[in-house]
């Protein structure tokens, strides 16, 4: 059986690229996406994903927000922070979280960094 991901980001176009990309890596996961985090968080509880890709600056609750939710409702889901906020004490609160941290843009290698990371935890 597939992998499911949770593509959350505010920009829609962050999502497409996002969603393109790792598609095209992984033909055989079903990709979803959501807007903010809020919305990542209702719809984490219903699909229940194995992976999730976070912006951080976003609508509502923000993506280290979200992430901490998202950790205690799915203990076992690997998140990965794709952002451009890459100040020292982003990197810091991600490491904090236990969840990955990725600097935006979102180019292959950086795709290729984070379904690396979802496989083999690394």
């Amino acid at each position: 059986m597939g992998k499911r991901l949770l593509v959350v980001d505010d920009s829609r176009v962050s999502r497409i690229i996002i969603r393109n990309k790792i598609a095209a890596l992984c033909p055989e996961w079903a990709i979803f996406e959501a807007a903010t985090g809020n919305e990542a968080v209702e719809m984490a509880a219903q699909i229940e994903p194995d992976y999730i890709t976070m912006d951080v600056t976003m609508p509502g609750i923000n993506g280290y927000d979200a992430a901490e939710q998202l950790h205690k409702l799915l203990p076992a889901a690997k998140i990965t922070m794709l952002t451009a906020n890459i100040q020292e004490s982003s990197r810091e609160r991600a490491a904090q979280l236990g969840v990955r941290f990725l600097a935006k843009p979102v180019t292959e290698s950086v795709i290729e960094e984070a379904v690396h990371f979802f496989r083999d935890g690394v």
